[in-house]
């Protein structure tokens, strides 16, 4: 079996899983016809800084996938200190701690518990990090930014 052949099988099956079993607060479906290509959603927490809050991610699999971590970026614009203006990404799973284990599922549940502890040691967002700790001042940039009005 090729190994586009068994990359799709293997996100037919995390796709499967999750129409069959879904998880509050987290989706994912492929993208059109390419099942390499998904977007994702993901809720904040109910009692969060982001609370009513749901963001759209862009997930890009490789051909080498589960081997390597799939390409995730927030589409919906977000101020947070593991994120940068351009929806990157900083999070081990999608780094060096990637385990072919890992499913889509896992991956959706990381990023949502990184919305509300993220790691200010490792920031992409110098001044998301710096606020975090003043949660009025950074309530309101995040819903500047989730508004796509300007933080500055």
């Amino acid at each position: 079996m090729s190994s586009q052949n068994q990359v799709a099988k293997r996100l037919q099956t995390e796709l499967m899983q999750l129409m069959m079993d879904p998880i509050s607060g987290v989706s994912a479906f492929p993208d059109g016809d390419d099942l390499t290509n998904w977007k994702g959603t993901v809720e904040g927490a109910d009692n969060g800084v982001y609370a009513d809050m749901q963001f759209t991610l862009s997930m890009a699999f490789p051909q080498n996938y589960p081997m390597a971590p799939p390409t995730v970026k927030f589409e919906t614009p977000i101020f947070h200190p593991n994120i940068d203006m351009s929806g990157n990404i900083c999070l081990d799973i999608l780094k060096d701690k990637w385990s072919a284990t890992y499913t889509v599922t896992t991956l959706l549940l990381s990023i949502q518990g990184l919305l509300e502890t993220p790691n200010n040691d490792s920031p992409l967002n110098n001044q998301a990090a710096e606020l975090w700790h003043n949660k009025g001042e950074f309530l309101v940039l995040a819903k500047r930014r989730y508004a796509n009005l300007p933080i500055n």
